[in-house]
């Protein structure tokens, strides 16, 4: 750190401002409004890269100022330079809070300074000349390759494992007219009564109060559900199915099912139960 090398620990004092020193401090009275319209409008990305501008700002000042290279021959110059670069440094603690609070934190301690307020932002004398700094040190931890690559493949892993378990995922199904989707009959019913058909492992026979009438599905359930466990059981069923005889009974309708990867089905049911029969699903 330049104050420890140059100034003891110590915030220099300034010296005669320069046309560059005077832009860069009205440039930092701008940020604490430039800052806070952007949160007050919910844009936060817009927020915080306002913050990186007031850093790069500095940055930028630092850089073509060059005290490194000065200080023999003008310290106080480079005293003035160092006094700027202190001031962003503490208005960064301050604008900083809403996006890093605990590195805000450690930039305040690191000024020697934690009674700091977002109502003093944007000042250019938040550090008196001659104010005692803390020993620096790093605000954030180096992340070694190693880290880097293992997060990585952390990642292509996990992009892998996923879509593995999306291949699954049958493909879409030729486009419908809106026509053609407005000709399902689509209601909520409550299942009054269920059995197994004979000589069948997967079929199920129920019988349905869709709020229009009382009537027989046959359905291939019986691998995922008991009879029993049906009964006053709400769910969605297409009741204007052309009709179809199944193991000699006739069939009117079907029950809307869902399918996960393993191939079980379950039945698709109103989020909510207290449906009247007959209610629509569009």
């Amino acid at each position: 750190m330049l104050c420890q090398k140059y100034f003891d620990s110590k915030v220099p004092d300034t010296a005669v401002l320069t046309e560059e020193d005077r832009a860069l401090i009205d440039d930092i009275a701008s940020f604490p409004s430039r800052i806070s319209i952007s949160l007050n409008n919910y844009r936060f990305r817009e927020a915080l890269n306002e913050l990186m501008n007031l850093a790069r700002a500095g940055n930028k000042y630092l850089t073509e100022q060059e005290p490194w290279k000065v200080f023999k021959q003008d310290p106080e110059r480079v005293g003035t330079v160092l006094n700027l670069c202190m001031q962003i440094v503490a208005n960064l603690s301050i604008l900083g809070e809403p996006f890093l609070p605990f590195t805000s934190q450690k930039i305040n301690k690191l000024v020697n300074n934690t009674s700091l307020g977002w109502k003093d932002g944007g000042r250019s004398n938040l550090l008196e000349a001659g104010h005692q700094l803390n020993q620096p040190e790093f605000l954030f931890e180096r992340i070694e390759d190693e880290a880097v690559e293992a997060q990585v493949a952390r990642l292509q892993q996990s992009k892998e494992d996923n879509s593995l378990k999306n291949s699954h995922v049958p493909p879409a199904k030729d486009v419908v007219s809106f026509d053609d989707f407005s000709g399902m009959d689509i209601r909520i019913g409550t299942i009054l009564a269920a059995e197994k058909v004979p000589k069948t492992k997967k079929l199920l026979k129920v019988t349905v109060d869709t709020g229009l009438d009382t009537r027989t599905i046959v359905s291939g359930i019986a691998e995922y559900y008991e009879p029993e466990d049906l009964i006053g059981k709400q769910a969605c069923f297409l009741i204007n199915l052309e009709p179809r005889e199944i193991k000699g009974i006739m069939s009117n309708g079907m029950i809307l099912m869902a399918e996960d990867e393993n191939g079980k089905l379950t039945i698709v049911s109103p989020a909510r139960s207290g449906f009247n029969n007959g209610s629509t699903v569009k």
